[in-house]
């Protein structure tokens, strides 16, 4: 099926180039999500069709660039653009609902400095994001894919950390976070193999969590049950 027959695949969860690391879950908009959506996506949205960014004129002004990929309902995301007026924000989502929410939230604080994508991740880097142009990729509590039949969909595998480095500046940081003890091995594991990155961590495993990540609710929820959360930070060093 071409895209000309289907000119909106991702709209109907159909991938057949690929293993996919995400379900497409649709969800239902609640009304202050939509009007959000119609409000805001004219100044916020980024489109997989207007090709390659040149963040100067997407922002406005030359700063460092986040790229955040799966920010589910935007309330961290949001945080930390307003807590980093100095960087640029860039969200990548899926879920609609988690978009309009986000962009809500966004209005609400008044910000400036971030816009999102509705889309693939793996096509948004492809064709939208320069290489050597990001600052900092986040990955939080990405789907853990927790059966071991469905290990291959977990989004941090070898070949998608080459594409990650290339996309980061020298210097550039990919931040990642889960709650799945058994995925956190796996990233270590396989970013620990790449070429090019040197892990942050002094102990060579993981990280505190940096102050510029927020603390969710549902992170909070996991202390107090006992749950661990563990952050990764490996540096794009070649």
């Amino acid at each position: 099926m071409s895209d000309q027959q289907n000119p909106q695949p991702e709209k109907e969860g159909v991938y057949l180039r690929q293993i996919r690391s995400f379900v497409k879950r649709e969800g239902r908009l609640t009304k202050g999500q939509a009007r959000a959506i119609e409000a805001n996506w004219p100044s916020m949205g980024l489109s997989v069709d207007n090709g390659m960014l040149d963040f100067s004129q997407v922002f406005g002004r030359q700063a460092p660039v986040v790229l955040e990929i799966g920010f589910g309902m935007g309330k961290s995301l949001v945080e930390m653009a307003a807590a980093e007026p100095d960087k640029d924000f860039i969200g990548i989502e899926v879920h609609r609902p988690g978009i309009g929410a986000c962009l809500a939230d966004a209005e609400a604080a008044g910000l400036k400095n971030l816009r999102v994508f509705e889309h693939d991740a793996v096509e948004v880097l492809a064709q939208c994001i320069p290489d050597a142009s990001l600052a900092r990729m986040q990955l939080y509590f990405p789907d853990p894919w927790h059966k071991a039949r469905h290990h291959k969909r977990r989004i941090v595998q070898p070949e998608f950390a080459q594409k990650v480095r290339q996309k980061l500046a020298i210097g550039g940081v990919w931040h990642m976070a889960t709650d799945w003890e058994n995925y956190a091995e796996h990233m270590l594991e396989v970013m620990s193999q790449a070429k090019g990155y040197n892990n942050q961590s002094v102990s060579q495993d993981y990280v505190p969590r940096p102050d510029f990540r927020p603390l969710t609710k549902f992170e909070q929820r996991g202390h107090r049950l006992g749950h661990g959360v563990w952050d990764l930070m490996f540096e794009r060093i070649a």
